[in-house]
């Protein structure tokens, strides 16, 4: 039975297969109109360029005149072909589509003319050939995740070269092997009768897959140089938006979603629960599923529960909701992903390292010094950690609303697999990072140079071994909490993800190299940011930067931050 659902600007065919598996959902809520007034008096009332690098996307297109004639053509088309279904065979039971759907417009908006992103098929995968690994239980590393959204990443691919019915049935079949590799990811949360949370896989366990068209956008559509992120266009690339990792008690813990543009530009997304797995297990198994697809072998990943997963510490929620994140999510941001060359990096690194030998040559910064080497940290500070302290520096300039003896907060996540004794392996599923602060005032910031705050930032994550590990696993123990993810107090910033994480290396489907890494809106907020490898994979780095409008503004107007940014190179 095909079931449709229409509603504002979407318009999804759901082939309703094994409805009997439990965890099977009805399709995303719609807007209402409160949020519909106000993203229209956001796409109305963009506010003042203060200069050319820093436009937005709103602002590049100021009235409906922006919509290009033949975007107008490709919008104003009421149907489309639909692809052929899937073949039944081991991994899904498909029910044919409709041979046409009728497309419902969004709202105009000088930020996304014409969005239109349309799904028109779901199905059930199941595992193929899984071995049983039993439950699994979270560990004290992954239990704090609950409170997080489910990760939401993706590539932009060029086209395909193949009708849509062979790439969908391709990516499912491919998927379906994959999950046989990671089971896990086909589960479920359950709550035991002692309050310990386990990753449990049964006969009945799948995931999502959507199939979904824009036939009105390209690829030029979503990777605009030099302005925003268009938000409202790639939030429609992902499934389960902004979902809460505990809901993974009743969604799936992983859910696929891929989107063939106009131009034949090809998007595959990933959203995984954040208390299932971390960044290196997220892209272990893209690597994974885009490996199987090609044809060749692959590394499973390691189950077992060797990093504190047999702790007996729980978390205890009331109600049957469980908890909520912990940030507004619905504060005014604009994203924007800003590119460092391979030589702005190398730029950065060498500037970092020279102020930092300047600064322990002068006896003023002596107990600095002092204090560096009692931790650890006084070897060459990385080309992260540098470009790290350049972001940190530059934004809390942008913060004018910040007094001087403010403290200010720059946190990362440490991945742990390698740091603890015994090292865990490398491809440990699940999470295995833990969280690193560095703090300063706005007035130690100002008056010191870049050596200086990537000098505190390399001691932090080089004092971060073994010790600190256990330590900061028994604290939590002592008092079991979800992760206080956001920005209270308007001075702090958050790096995520890595430049070191595959994200293209290893993620080629058989038709060609990723262009370009995007993600959702998942636990985003002023000051937090994702750094992703350079496409060319030459050491360049992208760096997916949210802040608050105002803040925004004047960061892409610091001549001292700007220095170091490069334009994006066309895809």
């Amino acid at each position: 039975m095909v079931l449709c659902f229409l509603w504002p600007g979407r318009t999804t065919s759901y082939q309703h297969i094994h409805s009997s598996v439990p965890g099977s959902h009805s399709p995303r809520s719609p807007r209402n109109n409160v949020q519909d007034e106000q993203e229209k008096a956001r796409c109305m009332n963009p506010g003042p360029a203060p200069c050319l690098y820093n436009v937005s996307t709103t602002e590049r297109c100021p009235t409906p005149s922006c919509v290009t004639p033949s975007l107008r053509a490709r919008a104003a088309a009421t149907t489309h072909s639909m692809a052929p279904p899937i073949s039944a065979d081991v991994v899904v039971e498909a029910a044919p589509a409709p041979a046409s759907m009728a497309v419902l417009n969004q709202m105009v908006c000088a930020s996304a003319p014409a969005p239109i992103i349309t799904v028109v098929s779901k199905q059930l995968v199941l595992p193929e050939g899984a071995a049983p690994v039993g439950d699994l239980n979270l560990s004290v590393s992954d239990m704090p995740m609950l409170s997080c959204h489910y990760i939401q990443k993706g590539l932009f691919f060029p086209p395909a070269g193949m009708p849509n019915a062979r790439l969908v049935s391709s990516l499912a079949l491919s998927l379906s092997r994959a999950l046989g590799v990671f089971p896990a990811l086909a589960g479920r949360l359950v709550t035991l009768p002692d309050d310990r949370i386990v990753i449990r896989c049964d006969d009945g366990a799948a995931v999502e897959f959507y199939h979904a068209v824009a036939p009105a956008l390209s690829l030029a559509d979503f990777l605009v140089r030099d302005a925003d992120v268009p938000t409202r266009l790639t939030k429609d690339l992902f499934p389960m938006d902004r979902t809460v990792s505990y809901e993974g008690h009743r969604r799936p813990l992983t859910s696929f979603q891929v989107t063939v543009l106009g131009d034949g530009a090809v998007f595959v997304g990933l959203v995984a629960n954040h208390a299932v797995v971390d960044g290196t297990s997220f892209w272990h198994f893209f690597n994974t599923w885009a490996g199987l697809c090609r044809g060749e072998p692959v590394q499973p990943p390691d189950f077992s529960r060797n990093f504190f997963g047999g702790s007996t510490a729980v978390l205890r929620f009331s109600g049957r909701d469980g908890p909520a994140v912990t940030f507004d999510a619905s504060a005014p941001l604009r994203e924007r992903v800003i590119h460092f060359s391979a030589a702005s990096i190398r730029g950065l690194k060498a500037a970092a390292n020279r102020c930092r030998k300047t600064n322990e040559d002068d006896e003023v910064n002596g107990k600095l010094v002092h204090d560096l080497k009692v931790q650890g940290g006084c070897g060459e500070i990385s080309s992260f950690q540098s470009m790290c302290a350049h972001m940190w520096r530059a934004v809390t300039r942008a913060r004018l609303q910040l007094a001087a003896d403010a403290t200010t907060t720059f946190r990362m996540a440490v991945n742990c697999r390698h740091r603890l004794r015994p090292k865990i392996s490398p491809v440990y599923f699940g999470n295995a990072i833990q969280s690193v602060a560095t703090t300063a005032t706005v007035a130690e910031l100002a008056s010191h140079d870049l050596g200086w705050a990537a000098a505190r930032l390399h001691a932090t994550v080089v004092a971060h071994e073994d010790g600190a590990i256990r330590k900061a696993a028994a604290d939590w123990e002592a008092a079991p909490r979800c992760f206080p993810l956001g920005n209270p107090d308007g001075a702090a910033l958050t790096m995520g993800s890595s430049p070191r994480f595959p994200m293209y290396d290893g993620n080629d489907f058989g038709w060609g190299r990723a262009l370009a890494v995007r993600s959702g809106r998942a636990n985003k907020f002023d000051g937090k940011m994702s750094a992703f490898p350079g496409q060319a994979g030459d050491g360049s780095v992208d760096v997916e930067v949210c802040l608050a409008p105002d803040t925004m503004g004047r960061l892409l107007c610091d001549d001292e931050f700007l220095q170091f940014v490069s334009h994006a190179p066309s895809p």
